[in-house]
């Protein structure tokens, strides 16, 4: 398979959509195997289904990106190593990777396929995009959040390719960042199943569907993306059927070759009230918001048929240079695609009659490459004099040089393993009898009972001189876990001050803050929505400089403490469990920051109120409706539990930390979240 710089990268749920791809003009296209891959819905295919796709694919210079792009198990790890096996046998071209365990596995074990940050790492800042270079990874997903020139910030940040979303559904909150789907329904984003209850009717302030973003489309922007260090643009759309594809495939070739593309045919063939280019053009507001309405659903049935017309029938996409010979006792036809090459014989030739076979003649009937993915790139012809061959030998030739030519580039080449063994997870055994008691706070007037805590995290915001005087090494700095472009250096500034201070750790629930902690010489603890649930995640997160981590709150408590490893690990156990991060505000969209307060939230269909978090007016936080609680159960085998703080006030504080220490469950309303119960 050649290697080439990717422009169109579009999805491919199924064999349908596969055809509809390759045909209307994608240089890659990534799709799921049977494991592991965030559309666990979709059609997918299994390992003899993903041997042809790539034998497919590759004989048309289409490359092949295979998902294992969700969190993985500790008791998953040999279907796991199963499902890399039969990647590797296909010959794909790249993984797309959320997974720390799953980078392990593909660095140590197939080095030569190329690895793909997932979106669901949420890479979405300079710190981000530095981080997963380091890591291992060879290309990223910008987050879709981003506006051009903080695209163009990250992009000339690293040397490692980006990826951008083109076009398809915007999620409301910053991906691998949601658990929403989780905690309402069990049914996992990070597993591949989200069940998108964001797209249901939440309200606030009189405004519906509060959390339903119009879909993306920055077609008409692919040149100043391209411009800005994007090299691949991705269509959103693994679930979506095959004329879906098509349509947004042709439409990013015809934008990238500077022709028109029909913007109309695309919102017919599927939107949610049409597109929206906010967040690259740093329009976010109330316009983005958008449902999919009885309209948009008939709207469809005008443009199917036309649109399925664009991949009915083969693309010539390969160049192919042909040479022909004609002499006495020889005639034969030479097809090459520069790498290959393959020829045909014929019977030997006729002496002519009447008029001989000429140059002329013979391309004619050569050329005629229609129903295969071939056009001609150049053609010779060395013919005696004298000589014929009638069309049907002719077009005979060109067939069987053709045909040979597909079968050699539709050979597949499987990648051979390297020696690399995934061990047997050891049990961790705390040293503490039970573990410490952590606590988060959004605010320093919250504060209280702090001799019952063993670490203090507040947002870096929120603290100062005296607040670091105050509590010492007691004190975390949490960081906000989304930091975009536009604030980073300021606020890299002013942790620096803070560390200047004697500010000693920081807790970081995205990748950035671990480049940015590791930077600034500061002890970094991982955040929840790091989404560590293996043994191999913990030692690669520990390897990258981690002094503790709060493990992912899917797993459950059984799970948690079957993991091994010897870096310390605690669970969230108490607070109103942040659900989605998002950076165009519903609250804002709907009643603006000065009708908010900050003490805003919003209600689902039933009538249920989740409340809102700010985040110094620059992105917010949903929190669940109830607050997690795990007072009274049995966390030995964890070094801390952290209580997650948001609007309790200090007594309300007090007592949840006396109930803790003595170990009494709650009568009140509240959740023991996925813990004991089974996630999908």
């Amino acid at each position: 398979m050649e290697r080439q710089t990717c422009g169109i990268l579009a999805p491919a749920g199924g064999e349908e959509q596969l055809l509809a791809a390759v045909r209307c003009g994608a240089n890659a296209v990534y799709l799921g195997g049977q494991a592991f891959n965030a559309r666990r819905n979709a059609a997918n295919f299994d390992g003899d289904g993903l041997k042809k796709a790539v034998s497919y694919c590759h004989a048309r210079n289409v490359r092949v990106y295979v998902t294992v792009n969700t969190i993985v198990l500790d008791g998953e790890m040999a279907e796991l190593e199963a499902e890399a096996e039969r990647i590797a046998a296909a010959g794909a071209d790249a993984v797309i990777i959320q997974d720390m365990a799953v980078l392990r596995l593909f660095v140590g074990r197939y080095p030569s396929i190329e690895r793909h940050a997932s979106t669901q790492t949420a890479a979405h800042n300079i710190d981000g995009a530095r981080f997963l270079q380091e890591a291992g990874f060879d290309s990223f997903v910008l987050a879709r959040e981003l506006t051009l020139s903080e695209m163009e910030a990250v992009c000339s940040a690293v040397s490692i390719k980006a990826e951008a979303f083109i076009h398809g559904a915007h999620c409301m909150s910053v991906s691998g960042a949601c658990y929403l789907s989780a905690m309402l329904g069990g049914r996992s984003g990070n597993r591949g199943l989200c069940a998108q209850p964001c797209r249901l009717n939440w309200s606030c302030g009189g405004g519906e569907y509060a959390l339903s973003l119009k879909d993306l489309s920055l077609i008409s922007h692919i040149r100043e993306l391209a411009d800005a260090g994007v090299s691949s643009f991705k269509i959103e759309g693994r679930m979506k059927r095959p004329e879906y594809v098509a349509a947004a495939t042709q439409a990013c070739r015809l934008a990238l070759e500077g022709k028109p593309y029909d913007a109309e045919q695309l919102r017919a063939v599927f939107s949610r009230g049409g597109f929206t280019d906010g967040y690259l053009t740093g329009r976010r507001g109330g316009d983005m918001f958008g449902h999919r309405t009885k309209e948009d659903v008939t709207g469809a049935e005008g443009v199917l048929k036309s649109l399925a017309a664009l991949y009915r029938n083969e693309t010539p996409l390969v160049p192919v240079d042909l040479a022909f010979t004609l002499r006495a006792n020889e005639a034969c036809l030479t097809a090459s695609d520069g790498i290959r090459e393959t020829t045909a014989q014929s019977a030997a030739p006729e002496r002519a009659v009447n008029r001989p076979l000429d140059e002329a003649a013979a391309r004619k009937n050569l050329e005629k490459t229609g129903g295969t993915p071939f056009f001609i790139r150049s053609f010779q012809a060395n013919i005696e004099d004298g000589y014929t061959l009638p069309a049907s030998a002719l077009n005979a030739l060109r067939r069987q040089a053709l045909d040979a030519l597909l079968d050699d580039r539709s050979q597949i080449a499987p990648v051979p393993p390297q020696p690399y063994a995934i061990a047997k997870p050891a049990r961790y055994r705390s040293a503490r009898e039970q573990p410490a008691l952590w606590a988060r706070f959004y605010d320093v007037g919250q504060i209280a009972a702090e001799d019952s805590f063993e670490r203090i995290l507040l947002p870096a915001a929120r603290i100062d001189g005296p607040i670091i005087e105050r509590f010492g090494d007691r004190l975390i700095a949490q960081l906000p876990t989304l930091l975009f472009p536009e604030d980073e250096a300021a606020f890299d500034a002013r942790l620096a001050e803070l560390a200047g201070l004697g500010l000693s750790a920081v807790w970081a629930s995205n990748v950035y803050g671990v480049a940015l902690g590791r930077r600034l010489g500061v002890d970094v603890h991982g955040g929840f929505a790091l989404n560590i649930a293996n043994t191999e995640a913990l030692l690669e997160v520990q390897a990258r400089g981690l002094k503790s981590v709060v493990v992912s709150p899917e797993l459950s408590m059984a799970a948690i403490k079957s993991l091994g490893g010897s870096l310390p690990r605690g669970a969230l156990s108490y607070g109103g469990m942040p659900l989605m991060h998002v950076r165009n505000c519903p609250v804002r969209a709907a009643v603006g920051c000065v009708g908010c307060g900050g003490r805003e939230s919003l209600t689902d269909r039933k009538g249920i109120v989740f409340p809102v978090e700010c985040d110094e007016k620059r992105t917010a936080t949903l929190l669940n409706s109830v607050p997690l609680d795990l007072a009274g159960r049995n966390l030995a085998g964890l070094d801390f539990q952290l209580l997650y703080f948001t609007r309790e006030r200090a007594e309300e504080v007090e007592s949840v930390a006396q109930r803790f220490l003595s170990a009494q469950k709650t009568d009140a309303p509240h959740t023991t979240g996925l813990y004991y119960r089974e996630l999908l």
